[in-house]
């Protein structure tokens, strides 16, 4: 059991990461379905989300309440960028449409800059710090809180596009949006709301991980192209590549890291997407689109 210990802790630190490696997998998903296009500012809703959430709290201490304000805020920067930066180009082809979406992160970034500077800043635990023992492995309550309230929000978002009227809008938008329109969905709308969801998941994720790490205003770039190799891994567009696409990346850049050399870490997710761009470009649960 001894030998299995770094193994099992390598684990933990990978589904860990690579439940938010997932959330952010399914924001790219989200707007792929609705728009075809890849939304490279979805790294920034991340790091907005934690600093967001990190502000909230210091003007009122409730981790609940800087959680649905972070997210809150969040999701109104999705929609408005969608209505302000996206729609008045709609028509532009799909390359001039994710260079506004590279221009929007660059812009994200520099202004959370300016608004709260270059210094890390800390959110507590949800649950305290206290470490909990696992056999030989080490974990944190947050690492539960990441792992459990990720799957909590995958399931939701299924039953939502599943069972709910908006959901089968967005879905049917996806599917076919001329006969959408033709049968009365307004697809514009349908658009930015998915702008507001997938920014909602990303902030989602950037506060459950900010008690693991700092919040700081370039944490964004890495993490959204971690999750943009995860949603290409799992088929970009499914709800549950996503999820195995991030836990996949999540591990194995654990794995490397720990096993190897840290330096890796970083590598592993480009290698893991180039490899699989190569082999099998639908992805692992792709269709043969």
């Amino acid at each position: 059991m001894e030998s299995l210990a770094p193994l099992l802790q390598y684990l933990i630190s990978g589904l860990t990461n690579g439940a938010i490696y997932a959330l952010i997998a399914l924001g790219f998903g989200i707007i792929y379905n609705s728009t075809t296009i890849i939304n490279f500012a979805q790294g920034e809703m991340v790091m907005l989300g934690a600093l967001c959430a990190i502000s909230f709290y210091h003007l009122v201490p409730s981790l609940p309440l800087a959680f649905v304000g972070g997210v809150a805020v969040v999701t109104l920067v999705g929609l408005l960028f969608e209505r302000l930066a996206l729609r008045p180009i709609r028509d532009q082809s799909p390359i001039v449409l994710i260079i506004i979406t590279v221009g929007g992160a660059v812009f994200f970034e520099g202004l959370a800059m300016i608004i709260w500077g270059k210094e890390a800043y800390s959110l507590p635990p949800f649950t305290g710090g206290a470490p909990l023992h696992l056999f030989s492995a080490t974990l944190l309550p947050q690492n539960l809180w990441v792992v459990g309230l990720g799957a909590l929000l995958v399931l939701l978002l299924e039953a939502f596009f599943r069972f709910t009227l908006v959901g089968k809008a967005m879905r049917a938008c996806a599917y076919n949006r001329q006969a959408a329109r033709l049968v009365g969905i307004p697809v514009s709308r349908m658009v930015q709301l998915s702008f507001g969801l997938a920014a909602a998941l990303g902030a989602a994720g950037g506060i459950l991980v900010a008690p693991l790490t700092l919040g700081v205003y370039d944490m964004g770039a890495m993490l959204g192209l971690k999750g943009f190799s995860a949603a290409i891994l799992g088929g970009l567009g499914s709800i549950l590549g996503g999820v195995l696409g991030g836990l996949i990346i999540g591990v194995a850049e654990a794995l490397a890291s720990g096993l190897i050399s840290s330096g890796y870490r970083d590598a592993v997710a480009f290698l893991i997407l180039l490899v699989v761009l190569f082999l099998r470009p639908q992805g692992l649960v792709g269709g043969r689109r």
